[in-house]
């Protein structure tokens, strides 16, 4: 057999040829041509991977997103261009750092006015963490505008003595919203891991998915509407539970019919 067709098939399929074509004499062609041709009819029979965009805007580290998101099963594409976010299955905008350079990242983009008829498309779409605070009509944080996708503040922890602002570590979710996709086989009171001093106060309270509570203070932790949820923790940073949110926000996608921009 030619071991650069070998090589290229191995490299495709993972699929050991030289040990399962071991019997075949050189001369049998034959009978190698006709597992090339297997597998060859298999991936033109095999459904697409799903494609999800990953926002690009300078405010944040991709990599561990995009890293849950493939473990997961989908095909990620970290891009800026609003062609191939409209194309994609399903969209993820992340975020850390502060509100007004991330909207002022997103505006030198061309980025507002797209994000905002594809979060309210049907496409499934998920924020992380500023990714959600932007999602809002403004923040105590900063002057900018915010999305204004959904409504709400983003407000700072009021100070109290003994609590740590920013809040940063670990802390048990309250679900609120049990049927929400993000939260199959998530337990009531998984730990999730966050990092931020400032919290969406959502005027429509039917929109909050999770709670948590830092000293007194009772805040939202993960919001959903339909198609579009978003979480203020980093579930590509907590652990067990995170890796199945992101997988869970896949399987959203995959069992979503294809929705244009």
């Amino acid at each position: 057999m030619n071991s650069a067709i070998a090589s290229e098939i191995n490299q495709r399929y993972r699929y050991n040829l030289e040990v399962h074509c071991c019997e075949l004499l050189s001369g049998e062609l034959l009978g190698c041509e006709l597992l090339i041709y297997e597998l060859l009819s298999y991936e033109a029979s095999a459904p697409a991977m799903t494609t999800i965009a990953v926002i690009d805007y300078d405010m944040g580290n991709l990599h561990s997103a995009c890293k849950g998101l493939q473990a997961a099963g989908a095909n990620t594409l970290v891009t800026d261009s609003v062609a191939e976010i409209e194309r994609a299955d399903g969209v993820v905008l992340p975020g850390v750092g502060a509100f007004d350079p991330a909207m002022q990242h997103l505006k030198s983009r061309d980025l507002i006015e797209p994000i905002r008829r594809i979060a309210l498309s049907g496409k499934p779409f998920l924020g992380i963490c500023v990714g959600l605070q932007v999602l809002f009509d403004g923040s105590e944080e900063g002057q900018e505008p915010g999305l204004g996708i959904l409504p709400g503040t983003i407000r700072r922890f009021q100070r109290e003595p003994g609590l740590t602002i920013p809040h940063m570590g670990w802390n048990q979710l309250q679900i609120t919203q049990p049927d929400c996709p993000l939260w199959n086989r998530i337990p009531a009171d998984a730990w999730v891991y966050f990092v931020h001093s400032y919290y969406a106060e959502v005027s429509n309270r039917t929109l909050t998915a999770a709670t948590i509570t830092h000293g007194s203070q009772t805040i939202t932790a993960a919001v959903a509407q339909g198609n579009l949820m978003a979480v203020q923790f980093h579930p590509e940073k907590s652990s067990t539970a995170g890796l199945q949110i992101l997988s869970n926000f896949v399987q959203f996608v995959q069992q979503t019919q294809p929705v244009a921009a």
